[in-house]
């Protein structure tokens, strides 16, 4: 069985919503193998990793407090230094959504991440996610759903991009992989609203970024 550490949910995104979109997706991994998550918290996070799981799966931001005039934040770099060395030393790492936003660019999680998000628009836009061509490694898709449009900056020299967005705000990298060491880290950007985190499309896709990440 394997052993899935999950981290989920902040002030901007319901961690029910989250749930729901994992729990689709864990339905379609467990069709062919069984998987167990645990659910922690942030001082949970160390102590958790040195217990070497599978995966972690990370959708959460570093600001604990975003709309106070000033900002506490949960990475330390000491668990930055950590996480980057528990996939060095052959974990698994899936930052998904907000996992990717307000965390120090200068750090070695992001270092480790190859990206980070920059920012998003105001309002929701109809966004399209679709595969890059030639790129295999999680099957073709191509969605539309109405999202919170990541903008990211990725150095697309050091990892493999899958899947890129589209909106009437621009386009960005919306998906990107890459071996750490002797682990896995993958990127996923989409989705804000429960609708598109419950869009069929984009479960599968989860399954299969969770699938790799997690080999």
């Amino acid at each position: 069985m394997k052993k899935i550490v999950v981290l989920l949910g902040d002030y901007y995104h319901p961690k029910e919503w989250i749930n729901a979109s994992l729990d689709q997706a864990l339905t379609i991994l467990n069709e062919n193998e069984s998987v167990e998550c645990v659910d922690i918290q942030t001082n949970q996070l160390l102590e958790e990793l040195k217990k070497k799981p599978d995966a972690v799966i990370l959708f959460r931001e570093d600001r604990l407090n975003p709309t106070d005039e000033k900002i506490d934040t949960w990475m330390t770099e000491e668990v930055s230094d950590a996480i980057a060395q528990y996939v060095e030393q052959g974990g698994g790492w899936l930052g998904w959504h907000s996992g990717l936003a307000s965390y120090a660019i200068e750090s070695s999680y992001t270092e480790m991440l190859k990206g980070y998000f920059e920012y998003h628009p105001d309002q929701h836009a109809q966004v399209k996610y679709t595969s890059v061509q030639g790129n295999n490694a999680f099957g073709q898709v191509s969605f539309e759903i109405l999202d919170e449009h990541y903008f990211v900056k990725v150095n697309e020299a050091e990892t493999n991009v899958f899947l890129r967005s589209e909106s009437k705000d621009g386009n960005s990298t919306a998906g990107w992989f890459h071996d750490y060491g002797k682990g896995r880290v993958c990127c996923l950007t989409p989705a804000h609203n429960k609708e598109g985190l419950l869009t069929e499309e984009f479960t599968h896709l989860l399954a299969k970024t969770i699938e790799w990440v997690s080999k």
